[in-house]
């Protein structure tokens, strides 16, 4: 996981978010970040970063900030739903970056809703900001190592099942990702609950 001594941090405030709620493939994976002293300069939304940016960003956050990842797979996804493999998956972060220590001051969410109430082992303060990833450093640095850590997920599973493109789409439905998923089916890392994989498997 991480890195310095949590002694290093006065206020013990962890950035929370996702990557992988809307693509057709793969998993959600989500990351928990509580920045330290040297956490790099420039942190924001990923989404807004290029591609080289949040590469230069990413080891640098894992040197100077703690963190977790929680991923939660495919076939949980169809199982329990997306929004509440989200949940799972902000909750296993949070709880591979502080364990079951509750001396947490808040956990701060991107989006609108938390795992508090949602999911049994979530046990930290929590608040959900619209747009935190934006407005909030340590949620800027979670966004960069969700996206990050996922994209490497679907790189090497482009490796494996490369006519998908997921190399170049992430398991998102783009025009060559579902011309593919026409001529080939469905393969082990597709959200089967998802609308246009559903499809796919119709005779």
């Amino acid at each position: 996981m991480s890195c310095p001594s949590i002694l290093l941090y006065e206020a013990l405030v962890i950035g929370v978010d996702e990557a992988g709620r809307g693509p057709l493939a793969g998993p959600v994976v989500a990351a928990a970040v509580m920045l330290g002293p040297d956490a790099p300069h420039g942190l924001a939304d990923s989404k807004v970063l290029s591609a080289k940016r949040r590469a230069e960003l990413d080891p640098r956050i894992r040197l100077t900030c703690r963190w977790g990842i929680g991923v939660v797979e495919a076939c949980e996804i169809d199982r329990i739903n997306i929004f509440a493999a989200t949940m799972k998956a902000m909750t296993l972060a949070v709880a591979a970056l502080v364990g079951n220590d509750k001396n947490v001051t808040m956990v701060l969410i991107d989006g609108n809703m938390t795992p508090q109430g949602r999911v049994a082992e979530w046990c930290w303060p929590a608040r959900a900001i619209v747009g935190g990833d934006a407005s909030e450093p340590a949620i800027s640095a979670a966004s960069i190592l969700a996206k990050q850590h996922r994209d490497a997920i679907m790189q090497a599973a482009a490796q494996q099942w490369p006519h998908y493109g997921w190399d170049r789409n992430a398991g998102y439905g783009t025009r060559e990702h579902l011309d593919a998923l026409q001529r080939h089916g469905p393969c082990p890392l597709h959200r089967r609950s998802f609308r246009p994989v559903a499809h796919a498997l119709l005779p």
